[in-house]
């Protein structure tokens, strides 16, 4: 039901085609979230965000995406033994390698030496003054390959972080263990498995991330050729003020429900302990699977071949396993599981926060279904049954009263999945930053997080859809 504790952009690889044609340089469209990068070699790159102060009574954005997909995206920033390679799908890869190193996974001890090549994205100047920051990649990692993704930001006052690991990753578990790494920190700002937060007394003094920078690291073991390619690479950052309540919006007036498979975590009890206690903790990879076959993909025979026979549902055992995080102990890493997402055929995702519950309409009216992340008490969203620390359900759709339709993963049997909840509720518990825990105590809340899943290509609805909420 829950990830382990709470804590804590999307766009499509193939965007670039649409991008291209509408974007000059065939840079992302207008977003409402962050950006940055010192040092590289081509230069900065401003947010493009609306400034608050251009739009007459305009709220002043809070969210700011920025991403890297098409191939001139690519060949932008510093290449230290990658290249940019152009083809229906655009990505990063290895060229040659800039130089071999070598890592101790600190999961099995296995000492190994990997040639690596390294990309620094051009520095993105955010939109907004971030307090948070969450990176997302989509990338490809054959046997003997995996890629780390490193972030930096620019404090207000002009001085840097210093280069955090946001994820070391490799879609399966022969070379390397896929881990997030605690314990990152300057003093002012901290890593948290997936977010890059300003810590809270640098925070009350005002001190925010003005912009940031991504670098990839690709490697391969020596003398082989070829290695990981990355279609998609890039950040949300945000600046969502702490709010223990969120002013309820307008339903659009419009029912509208997808066909989204259902399935419940919770008969994967005991399935599989190794993997964040089995079923009990995989709401996240159990969200994941449902929307990722809803655009028709799914795990082949082969993938599945090690889960036991006799379990139902076998490909969510296969996406608990495939997003597990070694450090973190659990399935509910944000980026992994969207860089999951994108090893089906065609696939992109990211992580991203939307500012309202009309955000998430304009999506669903596009046909993209919408992983969400909250946290409540049971008293607070009626018809839940249950309360949680940190918990992920996929939104499918909204009733003509507004109200918001969910697969809710936490149900007894894939039958129950499907649940209606109260929309002021459910749009408070979702959006907003701050909660109080079942012992009093004043806790973080998620802010909004959402992961967002499309084919590479999408249609113009979805497009549209995704440019009008900022992840475009």
């Amino acid at each position: 039901m829950t990830a382990p504790t709470p804590r804590r952009a999307l766009l499509a690889a193939a965007l670039a085609v649409a991008a291209a044609a509408t974007v000059p340089g065939g840079q992302a469209s207008a977003a409402a979230r962050p950006g940055r990068d010192a040092g590289a070699d081509a230069g900065s790159d401003v947010g493009t965000g609306p400034d608050a102060d251009s739009v007459a009574g305009a709220t002043a954005p809070t969210i700011d995406n920025r991403f890297w997909y098409a191939y001139a995206h690519w060949q932008a920033g510093a290449h230290h033994g990658t290249k940019a390679v152009d083809g229906a799908r655009p990505g990063l890869e290895i060229a040659a390698p800039a130089g071999r190193t070598e890592y101790t996974d600190p999961h099995t001890g296995k000492k190994a030496a990997w040639d690596y090549a390294t990309w620094t994205s051009p520095v993105h100047r955010s939109a907004v003054p971030a307090t948070e920051a969450i990176a997302s990649w989509n990338a490809r990692t054959p046997a003997g390959t995996w890629i780390q993704t490193e972030l930096r930001g620019t404090y207000g006052d002009g001085t840097t972080t210093p280069w955090y690991v946001m994820g070391r990753w490799a879609s399966g578990e022969s070379d390397i263990r896929r881990t997030s790494v605690d314990g990152q920190s300057d003093g002012r700002t901290t890593v948290w498995t997936d977010t890059l937060a300003v810590d809270p007394p640098a925070k009350a003094s005002g001190l925010r991330l003005r912009d940031w920078q991504l670098r990839l690291t690709l490697h391969r073991k020596p003398g082989t050729t070829g290695g990981p390619i990355v279609w998609l690479a890039g950040a949300m950052a945000s600046g969502v003020p702490d709010r223990f309540t969120v002013p309820p919006s307008k339903p659009s007036g419009t029912a509208h429900e997808l066909k989204v498979p259902r399935y419940s975590q919770e008969i994967h009890i005991g399935r599989y302990p190794e993997y964040d206690n089995g079923g009990e903790a995989w709401c996240s990879p159990t969200s994941s699977q449902m929307v990722i076959e809803s655009w028709g993909r799914k795990p082949t025979a082969r993938d599945l071949a090690w889960v036991n026979p006799s379990y139902s549902d076998p490909q969510v055992c296969h996406a608990a396993r495939s997003t597990y995080d070694a450090a973190y102990k659990g399935c509910g890493n944000w980026p992994f599981n969207a860089a999951y997402a994108a090893t089906y055929r065609d696939m992109a995702a990211v992580v991203t926060r939307l500012a309202s519950l009309t955000d998430l309409e304009t999506l669903i009216r596009a046909g993209i279904p919408v992983i969400t992340s909250q946290s409540f008490l049971p008293q607070e969203l009626t018809g839940a049954g249950y309360g949680t620390s940190g918990h992920l359900m996929t939104v499918i759709g909204f009733t003509g009263a507004g109200d918001v339709i969910a697969n809710d993963p936490n149900s007894a049997d894939d039958a129950a999945v499907r649940r209606v909840y109260r929309r002021a509720e459910w749009e408070n518990v979702w959006l907003r930053t701050r909660r109080h825990n079942a012992a009093g105590k004043e806790v973080q809340a998620t802010g909004g997080v959402c992961y967002l899943y499309v084919p590479a290509r999408p249609g113009v609805a979805q497009l549209t859809a995704l440019r009008a909420v900022g992840v475009i």
